[in-house]
Parts: structure tokens; sequence; C-alpha cells
């Protein structure tokens, strides 16, 4: 069976990004970053419960300090306010957490040389998003390049490495009719910047997760203050 790697959050995207790879008849191997955030350990709940509920056995939880130490993002710094009611600034917001999906896909393309997976799903989005350049298109292409050209993967005979985004172009609203097609579990997801009990309602994450539910005619099944 072929395998591919999940980059799986505990977020909303990220769920409905599994179900899909699943539904693509992959093998799937689910991959966590804790990188001092402050919902770390609701984070780490949420990827737990949702590698339970699809029956993923193979996993792998990765802490990396040093995005901690370079901090420059008001997830980990917590002298930085996390901006709200913010949803329509166009600007690239401090909630960027700097080069991680960089961060992320590279520990998975190592994994995967390991592993034996010949795809990465990420929950990338560009529509419905705050902006991060991490999540573009462009960035994606040329980093399944680089893998391919600076691993295994690239050698002549071998199957390539497919980074697939496949929420890419997607509204939140069809992320969440997505989901509900692939009977994806949101009530096991966070997306909440701001707070590991209930979520705050406010950030961009929770804002666009709302706003999603709200467009597709759905309830969203986590508690918000």
């Amino acid at each position: 069976m072929k395998k591919a790697i999940v980059l799986l959050s505990g977020g909303m995207d990220s769920a409905v990004v599994a179900a899909v790879a699943l539904n693509d008849g992959y093998d799937v191997a689910a991959l966590h970053l804790n990188y001092g955030q402050r919902t770390q350990s609701r984070e780490l709940q949420a990827f737990y419960d949702l590698c339970e509920y699809y029956s993923i056995q193979e996993k792998l939880i990765v802490d990396i300090e040093y995005l901690n130490q370079i901090g420059g993002t008001s997830l980990i710094d917590k002298s930085i306010p996390i901006p709200k009611n913010a949803v329509e600034n166009t600007q690239i917001p401090n909630t960027y957490v700097p080069f991680r999906n960089g961060n992320i896909l590279a520990i998975a393309v190592s994994w995967a040389e390991v592993i034996g997976a010949d795809a990465i799903y990420i929950g990338a989005n560009t529509i419905d998003s705050s902006g991060y350049p991490d999540t573009s298109k462009e960035f994606l292409e040329a980093f399944e390049l680089a893998a391919n050209l600076g691993t295994k993967f690239g050698i002549a005979g071998s199957s390539k490495l497919k980074i697939k985004a496949p929420l890419i172009d997607l509204s939140k609203k069809d992320i969440v009719l997505t989901g509900k097609e692939l009977n994806v579990p949101f009530e096991l997801t966070w997306s909440c910047y701001e707070d590991n009990e209930i979520a705050c309602g406010e950030c961009d994450s929770c804002l666009l997760r709302l706003r999603g539910f709200q467009e597709a005619g759905a309830i969203d099944p986590i508690p918000y203050r």
C-alpha cells in the first residue's frame, strides 16, 4: 500500500487533509511539531485524538526548541499580543512563525526517505488564510523540487516525492464542506492561537474557522468564549 506523511497540527485543515489522504488510498503516517507555541498542549491532544479516530499507527512528534529560541512571533512570545478581529488585514500578521512550514517539511522529507513514503500532505491554503508566505503554491513547488534534488528520491529510476496541498485553492467554506463529506471529526480539532481551554473567537484562526462554518451552513462543534 502506498504511504503518505500528513502534517497533522490538530487544526481543522490538517484534519481534512488527513481524511483526503486516506480517501486517496494512502497508508497515513502523521507528523506533529512542538515548538513552544501557546496552545502546544491542546494541539498535541488534538493530534492524538485525530490519530486515534483515523486509526493512524505510525506517528512522529518532533520537538524543535530552536523555533522557540528564535521567536519573532506572537504564537511563541507572549509579550507580543495576538491580533484580535484583524482577519481583513492585508499585511503578514505577527502570528506568522518564520519559515515554520519549511522546517516541518524538511523533517517530513527526512522521515519519508526512511519509511518509504512517496507523498507529503500539507493543509496549506491561500484563499481564506492569514497570508503566510510559506503556504504559497510557488513555495511548495520549489520545496518539492529541492526535496527531490537533495534526496534519493531524485535518483534516476526512483519514484519522486510529491508534496500535496489539496486545500490550496479552497475557501474555508469549501474546506468545511469537504470535511463534512469525508466525516471529519471537527469536534476533535483545535484552531485557536490564544487559549488551550476555550477558543477565543477573536484571533485570525478562530475567525476564519467560524466564517467557514457559517458560510457552509454548519455549526462549529468546539466551544468559544
